[in-house]
């Protein structure tokens, strides 16, 4: 419940971080120069009609879906970047002599207690890492059970139930790389309905206001996939980065402990 409680709290406070700053960097910079960019380009327009505008970053990302896709990326990537730091401090204790490093005697479940020590006496924050947890568990049911097969499943499962856990933390990443592109394919249909709002001015000759529009459509689902596939991409490697994690982790526990096990 507290680590629950502790991971909303995040997810929340970096949600308003980044509205906040995106929202703070639109308004001061962003809007300011697109809007004197368009008059700029405006004036050019009206005094020469064979001018043809210069595609401008400002205004490609000035509108709000663009706004709303920034706020979700650096969303995305403060959780990433949390689970990436998780997932340094797991591989962090790969470095420490949990077990002997040159084993030359076997282990017997009697002797299971002295190896689980230096285990046990890592922090609390550490201990619930899945290295130490899994050479507890399978020191443990060596000790209970003095079954080496027991042990093999009970690190295979301890691994799988890890693997399994950390993919579902990954759930609202994904949800957040399937919104960008969907809320730029809002603003693609906003451009739209905006530029056949104004098909009779269109009819009159008058295509600045249907130009501007189809602009907005087109802008939004640009920016929107863009930002789509760096965070499929930032995810895909945390995942792997995962995945590899919980690999070593078994066969760490095959190489240091089990091979080592005798009944």
């Amino acid at each position: 419940m507290k680590q629950f409680s502790s991971d909303f709290i995040y997810q929340l406070m970096s949600l308003i971080v980044a509205i906040l700053l995106v929202h703070a960097i639109y308004v001061a910079v962003i809007r300011p120069n697109a809007n004197s960019l368009l008059e700029i380009q405006a004036e050019l327009i009206n005094a020469d009609p064979s001018y043809v505008p210069e595609r401008s970053a400002y205004i490609i990302v000035k509108d709000l879906e663009q706004e709303a896709c920034f706020i979700l990326m650096l969303w995305a990537m403060a959780l990433m970047g949390i689970k990436a730091r998780d997932n340094h401090r797991e591989r962090a204790l790969f470095e420490i002599d949990l077990l002997p490093r040159n084993q030359s005697n076997s282990i017997l479940p009697e002797d299971t207690r002295d190896y689980a020590r230096p285990i046990e006496a890592l922090s609390a924050d550490a201990q619930q890492r899945l290295l130490p947890r899994a050479l507890l568990a399978a020191l443990h049911r060596f000790r209970a059970t003095g079954n080496i097969q027991d042990v093999a499943h009970t690190i295979r499962a301890t691994c799988e139930s890890e693997s399994e856990h950390l993919d579902s933390e990954l759930s609202m990443i994904r949800y957040i790389a399937w919104a960008i592109p969907s809320i730029g394919f809002l603003g693609t249909v906003r451009g739209i309905g905006q530029a056949l709002g104004q098909a009779h001015q269109a009819a009159q000759g008058d295509i600045a206001g249907v130009t501007q529009s189809l602009g907005v459509a087109f802008n939004s689902t640009f920016v929107a996939l863009l930002i789509s596939i760096l965070i499929m991409f930032l995810m895909h490697q945390l995942q792997l980065a995962q995945e590899r994690t919980t690999q070593d982790a078994e066969q760490y526990c095959d190489n240091r402990l089990l091979r080592y096990l005798q009944v």
